[in-house]
Formats: C-alpha cells, sequence, structure tokens
C-alpha cells in the first residue's frame, strides 16, 4: 500500500488464499476435541453463475471431473452451489475437492464470482448443525450454526471460534458473519 492510498484511507483487499481450505481437516480434529462436531461430508461452493459457453463449458468438465457426487443447485439469491458429498471420516478428499472447483474457477478467470465454501458438521449429542464457511474474497473462515427458523446460535459460533481461531484464519469482522440460509450441505 502506497502513501496515497493511506492518505486516502484506502486499504489493500486481502487475496483469497485457497490453500488455507487443506487446513480444515486437521481443525475439524480440534473441532471435535472442543466442541464434539464432527464432519458430515458435505460441502459446497458458492458462486455466480456467468452467462456465456465457456462458463457452461467449465461447470460441465468440473461436473463430469468430480463425477455424480457432485450436484448444482440455484439459490434465491441467484447464486449457484456446487454440492459434493463424500464419506464423513474422508474430510480431506472432500476439502481437495472443494479446492479444485475454487481454483479451477478462479484460474479460469471467473475468481470474482466465488462467494464462499463451505463445510457441513453436526454434533450427534442435540442434533445440532455447523458450517465452517470459507470467504473467497477475504481469505478467512467463520462458524455458521442455524436455528431453527432462522435464527443463529451465536454462542456456539463463538464457542467453535474460539477453539478454531488458533487453526484457521478467522474472519475477525463479525459482519461479514453471513448467515447462509438453506445452503446445500449444511
Amino acid at each position: 500500500m502506497g502513501w496515497l492510498d493511506a492518505l486516502l484511507g484506502r486499504s489493500k483487499v486481502a487475496k483469497p488464499d485457497l490453500d488455507a481450505l487443506f487446513a480444515l481437516p486437521s481443525a475439524a480434529v480440534t473441532l471435535e476435541a472442543a466442541t464434539g462436531f464432527t464432519p458430515t461430508g458435505v460441502g459446497s461452493v458458492c458462486f455466480r453463475a456467468a452467462e456465456g459457453g465457456a462458463f457452461a463449458g467449465l461447470e460441465r468438465d468440473a461436473k463430469a471431473l468430480l463425477g455424480r457426487d457432485a450436484e448444482e443447485s440455484t439459490d434465491s439469491y441467484g447464486y449457484t452451489w456446487m454440492v459434493l458429498r463424500r464419506s464423513p471420516d474422508d474430510l480431506g478428499a472432500l476439502v481437495t475437492e472443494l479446492h479444485a472447483v475454487n481454483s479451477t474457477l478462479e484460474g479460469a478467470g471467473f475468481g470474482p464470482s466465488l462467494l464462499c465454501s463451505l463445510a457441513g458438521f453436526s454434533r450427534a449429542a442435540d442434533s445440532r448443525r455447523l458450517a465452517v464457511v470459507y470467504l473467497y474474497k477475504q481469505g478467512t473462515f467463520y462458524p455458521f450454526a442455524p436455528l431453527d427458523g432462522e435464527r443463529r446460535d451465536n454462542p456456539t459460533e463463538l464457542q467453535v471460534r474460539g477453539a478454531l481461531a488458533g487453526e484457521l484464519p478467522i474472519e475477525p469482522d463479525l459482519s461479514r458473519w453471513f448467515p447462509v440460509w438453506g445452503a446445500p450441505g449444511l
């Protein structure tokens, strides 16, 4: 950042670090020990689909690469979700595939279309759900713990933040902890 940027109050935008996704399997061990949440084996990548043949071909190639375990859906905001399913005990494979989808879109010039990726977790003791969400544009993670009726379990989210703070780059600005109601993979 130059002195003119500092003078005008501009800050440097954080670059996404897709390799941070690979820290998720080891963070999941910490998460389970601290909170009881275990991986569900479901994850998803959210992006704004672009018009045109190049993007359609890219989507088709990504689905072919991932096989029959990849589904696509569109939410009420017009975002496309690529949902991936793997065995709950193989979070590493799921993360590798989430990374592959993100990298493929980014490498083809569609990085600005990427919104977030998430990995689903659940807790058998009380049937709670949790998503560990990766914000592409920030390069950070945050927990999202939905309750019934579009309410959030804020105490659980803060507990998860504390458990994962040493494992993952956690988004410090709570206003960026966007709710992903009804997200496929949660």
